[in-house]
């Protein structure tokens, strides 16, 4: 079965492949989409104390933050409905009329979020229009990464690794942004000022990233193994039938980087409110995290093209487990802005390592006629249940246990999860 899929990716020889000037433009137009998504999701997430007190307010700021996360928990629940109906959409259709309409929601959603009025304003409307704007970024998202990743690896399949290893570094640049808004924001800005306007700058920034995405993904074309790809009427039909066994691997594979990733999101808020750090400590030390993963992915996925994806990924989870425990344990015992960083520094390596060849293998658990619904509902399932409620359930952990080493028991175990599905990657799908 594997190498049936393997054969197909790599029908197209190397002389077809597309033009080094095309090749960027695809990235390009596949990561924006991408990259705009997790901007949102970031600037949200990193402002969620301001925000609960904004439009969650209660006399209990534990329960403030807990419902404004719970809201962004919430938002992921439709994630799997939009990849059943956008990736099915992007497999009967195309890919690249899914992902103009990806990004048309997203800009729908973060301009709703921009211009929200508080819960002082409009009372019990503005956590309600906080929540329908996330459920539509998040129906949007649902759809944006099995779409433009298939696009990618399909365009460019003789080095799938490294050019669909753009989808995640592109969320180092959102991190990146999005931390970086955030070190300014509360390093310049009073708690008065921020509460009043600062925090919609973000979200008023990411709608400038819309257009240029539209106008690039306008201008992108299909790969011919689309064209030539077997016709399904109901892709979802089709993957549930006879493709469920990928299916399940793909979301035992996207366990760990799921939550790794929305662990370094919680980091902030963790250092500010559990470790007695200032705003601007925290996001300054999510910005090194996020520069290491934006620089570090994409040699990720050319060594993975070399030496193979689930090798490189065992490798990667074994450190992890090894190391997990004793970061949070040296970083809970010297709160300090060097440890910090050199916590989310480590973590940062380990989990490029991880994922920088994670969205091809992804891809190639999947024949062409059902990749983009395959890849969009096993990434949306994952990161609805090992990503949203991340933040959340280490919030109601901590607060639980009084223990600030619970994120690390969290971790551990998405780690096990995900080697024992590399281990049956390699035994069913003979992928190295």
């Amino acid at each position: 079965m594997t190498d049936t899929y393997l054969s197909n990716n790599n029908a197209s020889s190397a002389s077809e492949a597309p033009s080094d000037k095309k090749l960027y433009k695809l990235i390009i137009a596949s990561s924006i989409g991408n990259a705009l998504e997790w901007f949102d999701l970031i600037a949200y997430a990193f402002f969620a104390s301001t925000i609960s007190k904004l439009f969650f307010p209660t006399d209990n700021e534990t329960l403030s933050l807990m419902m404004a996360l719970f809201a962004f928990a919430m938002s992921y629940l439709i994630r799997p409905l939009g990849a059943v109906v956008i990736g099915g959409y992007a497999d009967k259709v195309g890919r690249k009329a899914a992902m103009l309409l990806t990004i048309w929601l997203m800009m729908a959603g973060t301009f709703l979020i921009a211009v929200m009025p508080t819960y002082e304003s409009i009372g019990l409307l503005a956590p309600i229009g906080i929540l329908l704007a996330r459920l539509m970024q998040g129906f949007s998202a649902g759809g944006e990464f099995g779409s433009a990743t298939a696009m990618l690896v399909e365009q460019y399949p003789e080095r799938k690794g490294f050019i669909s290893s753009f989808m995640f570094a592109s969320q180092g640049i959102s991190g990146l942004l999005g931390a970086g808004f955030g070190l300014v924001l509360t390093a310049t800005l009073t708690t008065e000022q921020l509460e009043d306007w600062g925090w919609r700058v973000p979200f008023i920034f990411g709608l400038l990233i819309g257009p240029v995405g539209l106008y690039i993904r306008r201008h992108i074309e299909e790969a011919e193994s689309f064209a030539e790809k077997e016709e399904v009427k109901v892709p979802v039909a089709e993957l549930v039938k006879t493709h469920k066994r990928g299916l399940f691997f793909n979301i035992g594979a996207m366990v760990l980087s799921t939550s790794v990733t929305y662990s370094i999101i919680f980091m902030p808020t963790y250092a500010t409110k559990y470790l007695g750090l200032s705003g601007s400590i925290g996001y300054g030390g999510t910005l090194i995290s996020y520069a290491v993963l934006t620089v570090l992915t994409p040699f990720i996925g050319i060594l993975s093209d070399r030496i193979g994806r689930t090798k490189l990924m065992m490798f990667a989870g074994a450190l992890f487990f090894i190391t997990v425990y004793p970061a949070f344990m040296l970083l809970s015992a010297n709160a300090t802005l060097l440890v910090l960083a050199s916590v989310l520094f480590w973590l940062s390596v380990l989990k490029a390592m991880y994922f920088g060849g994670l969205p091809a293998l992804m891809s190639e658990l999947f024949p062409t006629h059902v990749r983009a619904t395959g890849m969009a509902l096993s990434y949306n399932i994952a990161t609805t249940v090992f990503g949203s409620f991340t933040p959340f359930l280490l919030v109601w952990s901590i607060s639980a246990t009084d223990d600030l080493m619970a994120p690390s028991y969290y971790l551990l175990f998405t780690c096990c999860v995900s080697l024992i599905t590399m281990l049956a990657i390699r035994k069913h799908f003979k992928i190295g």
